[in-house]
């Protein structure tokens, strides 16, 4: 029997999503609430249009060939980990054409779905949003240890993983935030890379489109010099 979900938007040919080329789902549906979501249309379970695991692995078959060596498909949001099952399936019949599979999460669930989904996962896109406890129960919806768990688990099982994280001047541009992150990535084998993306406010239209408030509206978008000081610290 199809295994089914809901699909928030696709994209053929991304860059910007783990390595390589990539063909990006963006699954709908999250429950988290971070103050610099770039996708708030993603929130809504309910939202998005309903497709089947093998509509998602088919459509991405077809641009196997641009995907190389290292390319493949990354299943986004939202939340991937709200659709488990959903997303399992997806990898499965991917793997089963010879497609490399990358998860692009927040680290904020950890049960059996999830560590079967990890199971059919070559790569986790795993954002680590603060290295503060406090600040990830104010402007994330969950405790920081959630991440923590996740990355544990994935330390484990030694699945390769890219940290990333979202740079917001005045909350984690700080010296003190990048040796916590560094200090993270080195007790965890499995982390490859990490990666610093700097905050941006190109999703203000979404949220005045929807008619709600944008947190963090009022926060500048960081300087070059910032990321470059940042990444270097790294």
């Amino acid at each position: 029997m199809s295994i089914v979900g809901r699909v928030h938007s696709v994209q053929s040919l991304g860059t910007v999503d783990g390595p390589g080329i990539r063909f990006v789902v963006f699954l709908q549906g999250c429950n988290l609430r971070c103050k610099c979501c770039h996708n708030p249309d993603t929130w809504d379970m309910n939202g998005g249009k309903e497709c089947t695991a093998e509509e998602i692995a088919e459509k991405a078959s077809r641009y196997k060939e641009y995907f190389g060596s290292e390319g493949g498909i990354t299943l986004s949001g939202g939340e991937p980990l709200l659709q488990a099952d959903f997303a399992r399936e997806i990898f499965r019949l991917c793997h089963e054409k010879g497609i490399n599979t990358c998860l692009d999460t927040s680290g904020c669930i950890m049960n059996d779905p999830v560590k079967a989904l990890l199971g059919e996962t070559d790569r986790v896109l795993l954002d680590i949003k603060y290295t503060d406890y406090e600040l990830y129960r104010e402007n994330v919806g969950c405790s920081m240890a959630k991440p923590l768990e996740f990355l544990g688990y994935l330390n484990e099982k030694k699945i390769p993983v890219t940290l990333r994280q979202v740079i917001i001047p005045t909350l984690n541009d700080s010296e003190e935030n990048i040796g916590r992150l560094r200090e993270i990535a080195e007790s965890n084998l499995c982390v490859e890379k990490t990666e610093l993306l700097a905050f941006r406010k190109i999703c203000q239209t979404k949220y005045d489109e929807m008619q709600i408030p944008f947190p963090f509206a009022h926060l500048p978008t960081p300087t070059s010099e910032t990321m470059d000081k940042l990444n270097k610290l790294l």
